[in-house]
C-alpha cells in the first residue's frame, strides 16, 4: 500500500489526522488544509531536492539553454541580493544588517519551495501530538573547539544557549532502557535477515557517553555474524589485535601511504581480510563522509574510529578530527538545524513568528506569508531559481525563473549562496580559471529519509536503538534523538509513534570511480528514482529487519518523507583526489575570489560540510562587500 495513496486526502496530509476521532479529523482539515500548500514542513513524499526546485538550474548547467535578460526591465532594487536561502544566505543576510542597519533592503531568492537549504524542518501530526525531524543539517558539530567567534556571536544573538541544548538532550535515555546499537544482515546478501545487538565499537559524532553503550564483548558479538568461521576469526583479530600492519615503514612513510589509499585497500593488502570480511566495512562510512570505504582515505577512516591503526605508531589526530570522535554529539534542536535557520529567519522577519527565544522556536507557528510583504526590509522569495548573474556600472542584475516566468532584480551587491558548482553558469563573466575551480565541488548525494511509526516496540524487543546495515540499501537506521526543548517532548512511551531517521547514500563499490564520479553518478540515480521506488526499499528494508519482531508495514507506517538531496555534503578534501591540502586551499581561495560586486559564500566555499562553515563563509562574503565599499 503506497504512502502517496494513503498520506493525502482531498489535499489534507492523512498524516496529520491519524488517530483522531471524526470531530476532531474535522477540525484538523479546517486548520491545515491552507496549509498543505503555504506550510511546507508538513509535506511528506520527496522532499530536499524537490520536483520543481532543480529543472531550471539543469535546463542552464545541462542541457545549455540560455536565459538572456537584457530585454527584461528591472522590477525591484535592493542594497543587497542573496541567491541561496540556506544558512550561509541567511547567515549574510543578518551579518549585512548588523553592518548596514535594519532598513537596508535585502532580497534572499531560493530555488526551493521551504528555505534553510539543507537545514530543513519535517513536521510531522500524528493524534493530537506534533512529532519533527530533521530534512537534512542535523546538528552543531563539536560547537566548543570548531565554531568560531562569529558564529558563537550569532548564536548568542539568537538567545541559542549551547549549554542548555547540551542538557535538553537526555544521552542515557536509550540506555536506560538497555538498548544498544546493532548490526543488520539482510536475507538477500546473507540468506537471513538477522540483527546483532550490543555493537561495542565507538562511532565518530556519539551522542552516546562511551560507558552506557550496553555494547557486548566484541568477541561474542562478532561470532554471532551470519559470516564464516574464518571471516569472523579475522574481524575479531582486526579488533583486538593491536598489529602494527605497516611494520618496516617509517611513521612518515605511514602517514604519506595512509593518506593516499582507501581503507579498503588497507584491509585487502595490509591485513590481507578477504573480500567477504571487508564487505563488513563497506557501508561504515556511508553518514559520515557520504561514500563506500572503497572512496575513503585511510586518514578518514581512522577519524571514523575504524579499526586497524591502534598498533601503527601513527602521530595523534589533529584537534578538529579528535573532537569528532570525543566530543558529545548532543547539540540538538528537535527539527535539527532548521531550528538555527528559523531562528534567524525569526530575527530578520520579526512577524513571521512569536517569540525569541531557543525553546519558543521549537514549536513558533510561522506563516510563511510574511516571507515577501513589500513593507519588509528583508524579503526572502521562495521557488525562485537564480539564472543569470552580471556587474553593471552600479550594481549587479540578478534574474530569476519563477513560475515559468523570468524576473529581473538590482543590488548594489549580489551574494552567491547557493551551490558553488552552479556560480560558472549564473555567473558567465567569472575568469575560466575560476570557472573550473568553483566545478571541483562536487557535492555527494544522500538521503534522510523520516518514517513516523506507530509505536516502537519491535526496537525493544531487538534490544536496538540505532542500526548499522552492512549491505542493505538504508546502512544507517535510528530511533530519533532523545531531545526535549521548550514545550517539545521526545515520545518516552515505545506503544506511541515516533520518527524513524535512515540515511541512505548510492555508492558504487568496486566500481573503480573517483569520489567526484562516484557523486556524479548517484546524483543521476537519486534525480531518476520515484517516490514509489524509495517508498518500495524503505518498505522492504524495515519489514526485513523488524518483520519477526511484530513490525507490519501496512499497518505501523504513517508517513514517510524521502528528503533526496541530489547534491547534498559539501565536498571535503582528500587525499585519494588532491596532491595535497595545500593545493586544494589553492583551488578554494581561487573558487571563492569576489567577481565585481559578486562575492561567493556557502559551506562550499571551504569545501567543509558543516553549519558553521556555511555561517563563517556567508560572514567572509559580507566582509568582501564592506571592503569594497571602503
Amino acid at each position: 500500500m503506497s504512502v502517496t495513496r494513503r498520506d493525502f486526502l482531498n489535499g489534507v496530509a492523512i498524516s496529520i489526522v491519524a488517530g483522531m476521532a471524526p470531530s476532531q479529523i474535522l477540525k484538523a482539515s479546517e486548520r491545515t488544509v491552507t496549509q498543505t500548500f503555504d506550510y511546507p514542513p508538513i509535506l511528506t513524499g520527496l522532499r530536499g531536492n524537490h520536483p520543481g526546485s532543480f529543472e531550471g538550474a539543469h535546463a542552464l548547467a545541462r542541457e545549455g539553454k540560455k536565459f538572456d535578460p537584457k530585454s527584461l526591465p528591472i522590477q525591484e532594487n535592493y542594497d543587497l541580493v542573496i541567491v541561496g536561502a540556506g544558512l550561509s544566505g541567511l547567515g549574510a543576510a543578518y551579518f549585512w544588517q548588523q553592518l548596514n542597519g535594519k532598513n537596508s533592503k535585502v532580497l534572499l531568492i531560493d530555488n526551493h519551495d521551504d528555505f534553510g537549504g539543507h537545514a530543513k524542518r519535517n513536521e510531522f501530526h500524528t493524534g493530537d501530538r506534533m512529532i519533527l525531524g530533521y530534512g537534512g543539517s542535523e546538528s552543531f558539530q563539536s560547537p566548543y573547539h570548531n565554531f568560531s567567534p562569529v558564529v558563537m556571536g550569532l548564536i548568542k544573538d539568537l538567545n541559542i544557549n549551547i549549554e542548555k541544548m547540551g542538557k535538553d538532550f537526555d544521552k542515557t535515555f536509550y540506555p536506560d532502557l538497555n538498548l544498544s546499537r546493532g548490526v543488520y544482515f539482510d536475507k538477500k546478501n546473507f540468506g537471513v535477515d538477522k540483527i546483532v545487538s550490543g555493537d561495542p565499537g565507538r562511532a565518530v559524532s556519539d551522542d552516546i557517553p562511551p560507558d552506557r553503550l550496553n555494547g557486548r564483548n566484541i568477541v561474542d558479538f562478532i561470532n554471532d555474524f551470519p559470516l564464516s568461521e574464518e571471516d569472523r576469526k579475522a574481524l575479531i583479530a582486526l579488533h583486538t589485535e593491536n598489529n602494527d600492519y605497516m611494520s618496516g615503514m617509517s611513521t612518515d612513510e605511514k602517514t604519506a601511504w595512509l593518506d593516499k589509499h582507501s581503507y579498503s585497500q588497507f584491509l585487502k593488502d595490509k591485513v590481507k581480510l578477504n573480500d567477504s570480511a571487508i564487505r563488513y566495512f563497506q557501508q561504515r562510512t556511508n553518514d559520515f563522509q557520504a561514500v563506500g570505504i572503497d572512496a575513503v582515505s585511510c586518514s578518514d577512516a581512522r577519524v571514523c574510529a575504524l579499526p586497524g591503526f591502534d598498533g601503527l605508531n601513527l602521530p595523534p589526530l589533529d584537534e578538529e578530527s579528535l573532537a569528532d570522535l570525543e566530543d558529545p554529539y548532543i547539540y540538538h534542536f528537535p527539527d535539527g538545524n532548521a531550528g538555527l535557520a528559523r531562528s534567524i529567519v525569526r530575527r530578520l522577519i520579526p512577524n513571521i513568528a512569536p517569540g525569541d527565544t531557543m525553546e519558543s522556536i521549537v514549536t513558533a507557528q510561522f506563516d510563511y506569508s510574511q516571507l515577501d510583504k513589500p513593507e519588509n526590509p528583508v524579503r526572502l522569495r521562495l521557488s525562485s531559481t537564480g539564472v543569470h548573474a552580471a556587474n553593471v556600472d552600479d550594481g549587479v542584475e540578478v534574474t530569476y525563473l519563477k513560475d515559468g516566468k523570468l524576473h529581473k532584480v538590482k543590488g548594489g551587491h549580489v551574494v552567491m549562496a547557493g551551490y558553488n558548482m552552479m556560480i560558472p553558469y549564473i555567473v558567465p563573466e567569472i575568469p575560466q580559471a575560476q570557472k573550473e575551480a568553483l566545478k571541483q565541488n562536487v557535492k555527494a548525494p544522500l538521503v534522510y529519509t523520516k518514517v513516523i511509526v506507530n509505536n516502537w516496540e519491535p526496537f525493544i524487543k531487538k534490544g536496538v536503538h540505532e542500526i548499522y546495515a552492512v549491505a542493505a540499501p538504508y546502512s544507517r537506521v535510528k530511533l530519533d534523538y532523545p531531545v526535549d526543548m521548550g514545550d517539545y517532548k521526545h515520545p518516552r512511551d515505545p506503544k506511541t509513534p515516533i520518527c524513524l531517521h535512515m540515511v541512505y547514500v548510492p555508492t558504487f563499490p568496486g566500481s573503480g570511480l573517483s569520489i567526484r564520479e562516484q557523486s556524479r553518478k548517484g546524483r543521476a540515480f537519486l534525480l531518476g528514482t520515484p517516490f514509489d521506488t524509495h517508498e518500495r526499499m524503505i518498505r522492504d528494508q524495515l519489514q526485513g529487519m523488524f518483520g519477526d519482531a511484530g513490525f507490519d508495514h501496512e499497518k505501523d507506517i504513517q508517513a514517510i518523507t524521502v528528503n533526496r538531496w541530489a547534491h547534498g555534503y559539501s565536498y571535503t578534501y582528500s587525499g585519494l583526489s588532491e596532491a595535497d591540502e595545500d593545493s586544494a586551499q589553492k583551488i578554494i581561495d581561487i573558487a571563492r575570489k569576489p567577481v565585481g560586486r559578486i562575492t561567493i559564500a556557502n559551506s562550499d566555499s571551504d569545501w567543509a560540510p558543516y553549519a558553521h562553515a556555511a555561517i563563517d563563509q556567508g560572514h567572509r562574503a559580507i566582509t568582501e562587500i564592506q571592503k569594497m565599499k571602503g
